[in-house]
């Protein structure tokens, strides 16, 4: 796999008006979609106060939707390649603008909880569906990277806007609106889409894998479940349980997709650089970026004292930026070559990471930001890029399943990170403030401090001043240490990263001028007869 060339596309048919506006069409579910992983965090508690769920409840009520998202993309990405991938979007929206409803009206745990995962579930179609109809939209190497950047810009906008919108709608309406608001957009995709998104599929998909896909699903939901236990509680021995559970799952998926007759994945795509490269970078890239959020948001919320709408929009302008990295990223790959700009964009990132290593707890929110926007700005760039490389690697006809794979190394890159980064935050912290911590505290009063900073915060809250004003310090002291050995990390991995695609993807040198087809010391040549071989290749 060393030394692969990552060829360069050549043109094709230009994509005209309609392409452009039917972009526009797939870009509003994948917002949207994006939107409902983060718009929890701000309804949360409006609903728990309405709803008065058990902390088992409140747990599913958060993790059903991207459970069910992850676990079925390759299901769905799969489904699309054989029945149609404008059939499936178009299913999909239908399904989630029903249960959008279904959630907004819940007046039960059990019946968001049923929500939510039906809202996973058809979730799962949308990005899958939206990425391959992109690459059989856009032919033209050029557009196709250009409407992936859109594409991708969209995807992070509506993780970015969504707490931003739902804060708005709950200072003048009940928890419920953050759903509704979905189903006006879903109502405009089936009434466009079939007027501007074309139709395509497999045109010898074979017999749909029922089994495969139930394994992937169990694969899938394994370790994920398993990662979510270990960002709860730490390393031991039932989430490793799960995650080994899935892990031999997924070996049989994989064996019986190397001898099923319709397998739902291409395995020989796994063989190839040009593939399996990216997806690596694609988790790489998520791992850092979602595993670092986790501090971010915190020290913005705790550290700052910001609240929750107005931390979401202090994180604007990394989403008004990325537009920007993605433009250039784009710009410069059809100059310079994909993998030159992916090295460049992972080397920035990994520059801002360095300069969030070295915040303190007197950081103001500016540096902080302007740190964030550089990590934006390559990461960002990054994602457009990788994702067009994976997609351009596949056959039209599985576009399908690339784009589920996209997805998927994306999605078990961000659990990844949070449950990683945040056990290794964790123990720093825990470790910091028993040292640090004002000796009069009770051992009830510590644990609870030392448990996390949110409950620091709450302890801090309980005590006489002085020692409440030592304790918070402590804590946030603690914290900031925390984050910054997460921004180090952070920083090595992506850095890591850039090494990987130098060196195991680079982009083919430029070919030499043809040698002359007469010699010089040809007798039959003269000085007056011009040369064939002045010409040179494109």
């Amino acid at each position: 796999m060393a030394g692969a060339v990552v060829a360069e596309e050549g043109g094709g048919e230009r994509a005209g008006v309609r392409e452009w506006i039917g972009l526009a069409v797939l870009v509003l579910p994948c917002v949207l979609a994006s939107m409902d992983m983060s718009v929890m965090f701000v309804a949360l508690p409006s609903l728990t106060a309405d709803l008065r769920p058990s902390s088992s409840e409140l747990l599913w009520i958060m993790d059903a939707y991207g459970f069910l998202l992850a676990g079925l993309l390759i299901t769905m990405g799969t489904l699309g390649d054989r029945i149609g991938r404008r059939r499936l979007l178009l299913a999909g929206a239908a399904a989630f603008g029903i249960a959008s409803i279904l959630a907004a009206c819940s007046t039960s745990s059990g019946t968001l909880i049923a929500a939510r995962a039906l809202l996973g579930m058809a979730g799962a179609t949308l990005a899958p569906s939206t990425l391959a109809l992109i690459r059989n939209m856009f032919h033209h190497a050029g557009q196709r990277a250009t409407a992936v950047g859109v594409w991708t810009a969209g995807f992070a906008g509506g993780a970015v806007v969504g707490p931003i919108i739902g804060g708005l709608l709950l200072e003048h309406f009940w928890w419920g609106s953050v759903f509704l608001i979905n189903v006006p957009v879903m109502v405009l995709l089936l009434v466009l889409g079939p007027l501007l998104l074309p139709e395509h599929r497999d045109p010898r998909p074979g017999r749909f894998d029922l089994l495969g896909a139930a394994l992937s699903l169990v694969a899938v939901l394994g370790i994920i479940y398993g990662i979510k236990l270990m960002a709860a509680h730490g390393f031991g021995w039932v989430p490793l349980a799960y995650c080994a559970a899935g892990l031999a799952v997924g070996a049989v998926f994989i064996h019986r997709q190397r001898t099923a007759a319709n397998s739902m994945i291409d395995i020989s795509l796994f063989r190839t650089s040009r593939f399996n490269v990216p997806l690596l970078i694609d988790a790489l890239g998520t791992f850092a970026l979602v595993g670092f959020s986790l501090f971010n948001w915190q020290f913005m919320q705790l550290v700052l004292g910001m609240s929750p709408f107005e931390s979401a929009l202090w994180s604007l302008p990394t989403f008004l930026v990325m537009p920007v990295g993605i433009g250039l990223a784009t710009t410069m790959a059809a100059r310079i070559g994909k993998p030159r700009v992916m090295t460049a964009g992972l080397s920035l990132a990994a520059c801002g990471y360095v300069l969030l290593a070295l915040v303190r707890t007197g950081s103001g929110i500016g540096y902080v930001v302007a740190a964030l926007v550089v990590v934006s700005i390559g990461i960002g760039g990054v994602s457009a890029v990788v994702t067009d490389v994976i997609l351009s690697a596949a056959p039209p006809e599985r576009a399908g399943m690339a784009s589920a794979m996209a997805e998927t190394s994306a999605e078990f890159g961000g659990a990844l990170g949070i449950a990683v980064l945040g056990s290794i935050g964790t123990a720093v912290y825990r470790s910091e403030l028993t040292t640090t911590a004002p000796d009069a505290l009770s051992p009830e009063k510590l644990e609870a401090a030392r448990n996390t900073l949110g409950g620091a915060v709450d302890t801090a809250a309980t005590l006489p001043a002085s020692a409440a004003d030592a304790l918070r310090n402590a804590a946030f002291d603690a914290f900031t240490r925390e984050m910054r050995i997460a921004a180090v990390a952070c920083a090595l991995l992506t850095a890591a990263a850039a090494a990987l695609i130098a060196t195991l993807l680079r982009t083919p040198p430029t070919p030499p001028e043809p040698k002359p087809t007469t010699e010089p010391d040809d007798p039959h040549r003269t000085d007056e007869t011009p040369s064939t071989a002045t010409s040179t290749s494109p």
